[in-house]
């Protein structure tokens, strides 16, 4: 049976933890059984200008995670399991509703758990989308899942949060991190080529200079975390050593803010210094790892962790 195509003994991520999920009350280590819950579906402002432009990016927050970073900023919806359980048909329906509304791309954020559900939506509705796919995760990912995922995703926008497999074992609970990450991204990039721009106009303000928008390609997000700069260093090295040049574009993060479980880990429970993100920032311009996106410093602020209010599914009924 195709890959992706199934619930039980999942091998969806690369935990392979095996579990029927359709059991009654089986979850797999995702925390989720087999009925999709989300908790946002909305229009969404705070990605990178390539993915949010002017209207928004239609993001679609799925309950549950493959990882356990301790520092999760959706950890409502990641860990705990706040989300409302809906239908293939109505996750299609929502797909076509963000449309609808002017979204610029339907945003899959954190859907690997749910990749059987969300395949079967998309195979509902995808005559009808005339936007990109964008495939938001944390990077941790099975490259035989990106290669099932051809002709479904426009836009990968992986993590590579880790190059130490200790920081990732103490912080995500995912010692392979590295590995299974890296993999993968150079599977997204070998699936896209080299990415695709348009340039759009604001009907609404034909004055207003033109903004860009992805059509297609990989975004590799890195945020850099307290106390690891050196590991972002490393990170970057990698990516200027292994990733084919102007085949994908790096998005700097100076966001991190202690979060959830931080307090138990004194090293990160703080915001990075402008001296380690900018060692960092210096770093990528000195690999020319110069097209992308690097945030201002100041972006390190919780308001940018969009409400998990269920906003999106008041239509939708509880299954």
């Amino acid at each position: 049976m195709d890959l992706i195509s199934q619930y039980d003994s999942c091998t969806l991520c690369p935990r392979s933890c095996m579990v029927d999920r359709r059991t009654a009350g089986a979850k797999g280590f995702c925390g989720c059984g087999d009925t999709v819950m989300v908790a946002r579906a909305a229009l969404h402002q705070w990605e990178e200008p390539w993915i949010s432009g002017i209207h928004g990016s239609g993001t679609v927050f799925f309950t549950g995670c493959t990882l356990r970073c301790c520092f999760c900023q959706n950890y409502p919806i990641s860990q705990e399991g706040l989300g409302k359980e809906i239908t293939v048909r109505q996750l299609g329906d929502i797909f076509l509703r963000l449309q609808d509304e002017g979204a610029h791309n339907i945003n899959l954020v954190t859907a690997t758990q749910y990749l059987p559900s969300v395949i079967s939506a998309l195979d509902l509705v995808k005559p009808r989308l005339s936007i990109p796919i964008v495939y938001n995760c944390g990077g941790y990912e099975r490259t035989e899942v990106v290669k099932a995922l051809k002709g479904y995703v426009d836009i990968w926008l992986p993590d590579l949060k880790y190059y130490s497999s200790r920081l990732s074992a103490r912080y995500s609970k995912a010692p392979d991190y590295f590995e299974k990450a890296s993999a993968a991204i150079l599977q997204m990039i070998r699936q896209t080529g080299t990415p695709e721009f348009t340039s759009c106009h604001d009907p609404e303000n034909p004055d207003a200079p033109a903004y860009t928008l992805m059509k297609k390609g990989v975004i590799i997000r890195h945020m850099v975390l307290p106390g690891a700069k050196d590991d972002s260093m490393l990170l970057l090295h990698w990516m200027k050593e292994h990733l084919p040049e102007g085949k994908f574009d790096v998005s700097l993060m100076s966001q991190y803010t202690p979060f959830y479980k931080s307090g138990g880990f004194p090293e990160i429970n703080r915001r990075i210094t402008s001296y380690e993100y900018y060692k960092v920032v210096d770093t990528a311009i000195e690999l020319g790892l110069v097209h992308g996106f690097m945030q201002e410093k100041s972006s390190a602020k919780e308001e940018y962790t969009p409400p998990f209010d269920l906003e999106g599914l008041e239509s939708t009924i509880n299954v």
